[in-house]
This record gives structure tokens, C-alpha cells and sequence, in this order.
């Protein structure tokens, strides 16, 4: 999946440098504690500043800031991008404690939903190797869609909608939930996503009928 691909990415990179960042900070503090420790006949600097060094200290901090702020936004301009083709559409709506999804391009608009008690949990069934565009709102409070598997997370918001595609690159079947508190039955709010291939979508397309509870393929 390209987002997962593009999150290990920035993941990984920003670790890099946080461990770097850590190793320098605890080598320092190392220095200090034993090179300058008491009993140890070290003349102390007189000097009070040091302008040239906090100015290279300064700009090391800062291209390292641009840098991380410029490449993760272009990321998730990346993770973002538009798919080239139409994609498959599929409008997600949340609301507590549970699921519905609305495939708007089937010949049925059919709306597959549960009650998110027990197994009764909706399926988000989707093809491999097409873009689809989730377009996620929120009936009542906010919510969270979040697939740990796939590494992805939006927000879902009352009387506004979030769009995002997603293309996923093999078959299996993933359990997602909501990531944001939204009341009694929160722990419960969870999900399938299914990703079939494409012949197989347009089969279950044209055979389910609308309105259906949870989806079998």
C-alpha cells in the first residue's frame, strides 16, 4: 500500500535523526559528568559568550527544522496525491457507535452498515490496484477512522467531509477501528476492510443487494 510505503518512510527517517539527536545529547552529558567532575584540575572558561558557536548551533537547528517541516509535508502531498484515473468512490459515515458505507456508483447505491455488537461488524470491501476515494464524515461527534495495519488515520468530523484516496496493492482483510474517545460503546466501534481483486469487486457490486448488513464476498 502506497501510504504505508510513504509512512515507513518518514518514520524511519525521523528516527534516524532523533537517535542521532539522542546520541550527541547523552555524549555531552557524559563529557560533562566525568571530564568536569569534581577533584579534576580543569581551568574553567572566562569567556561569557560564544556568538560564532551559538550561531552555527542555531543554524544547525534550524536547517534540521526546514528540512523535516518542508519533507514531511511533501510526504503528505505524496500520501495525498489525486489518483490519475476515476476511482472507485465510497462515502464512509460514522456515527456512535459504529459504520456505514456508501458505495454511490453501484447500481443500487448500496449502503452497507452494522451495529459494531459482537461479530455484527460492516465490511468496507474495495478492488486492488484502483485508487479509492474515501470521503468520511461524522452524524453526530468526532471520530477517528484508523486501520493500524495499514498505518492510516483521519479524522472524521460533524457536517464536514474528509477526502482521501487510497490504493491498496494485494488482497487480505484488515480489522480498523475509531481512534478518537466518542463515548460509552468507543471500545467497540470497529470494522473490516477487504480488498478483493477487481473482478471480483465488480461481481459483488453488481450482485449485493442495497442496504445491506455487514458484506460477504
Amino acid at each position: 500500500m502506497r501510504q504505508r510505503h510513504i509512512f515507513g518512510e518518514v518514520f524511519t527517517l525521523e528516527s534516524i535523526i532523533a537517535g542521532v539527536v539522542f546520541v550527541v545529547v547523552v555524549a555531552v552529558f557524559v563529557y560533562a559528568l566525568i571530564g568536569r567532575r569534581a577533584g579534576r584540575q580543569v581551568t574553567a572558561s572566562q569567556r561569557a559568550e560564544r556568538p560564532r558557536l551559538e550561531a552555527y548551533y542555531v543554524g544547525v537547528l534550524a536547517a534540521f527544522s526546514v528540512f523535516l517541516v518542508a519533507w514531511t509535508a511533501w510526504q503528505n502531498h505524496r500520501e495525498h496525491q489525486t489518483a490519475a484515473g476515476p476511482p472507485v468512490r465510497v462515502d464512509v459515515s460514522s456515527f456512535q457507535w459504529c459504520w456505514s458505507f456508501n458505495y454511490p456508483q453501484a447500481p443500487d447505491r448500496r449502503t452497507v452498515s452494522g451495529s459494531c455488537r459482537g461479530d455484527d461488524l460492516p465490511t468496507l470491501v474495495v478492488p486492488t490496484g484502483r485508487p479509492v476515494q474515501l470521503r468520511l464524515t461524522s452524524r453526530d461527534v468526532i471520530h477517528s477512522l484508523w486501520v493500524p495495519h495499514l498505518r492510516y488515520k483521519m479524522d472524521a468530523f460533524p457536517h464536514h467531509v474528509n477526502t482521501f484516496t487510497l490504493t491498496l496493492d494485494k488482497e487480505g482483510r484488515w480489522r480498523g477501528k475509531c481512534a478518537e474517545f466518542c463515548g460509552e460503546r468507543h471500545r467497540t466501534m470497529h470494522f473490516w476492510i477487504k480488498a478483493v481483486s477487481p473482478d471480483e469487486y465488480d461481481r459483488w457490486l453488481q450482485d449485493q443487494p442495497g442496504g445491506g448488513q455487514g458484506a460477504a464476498v
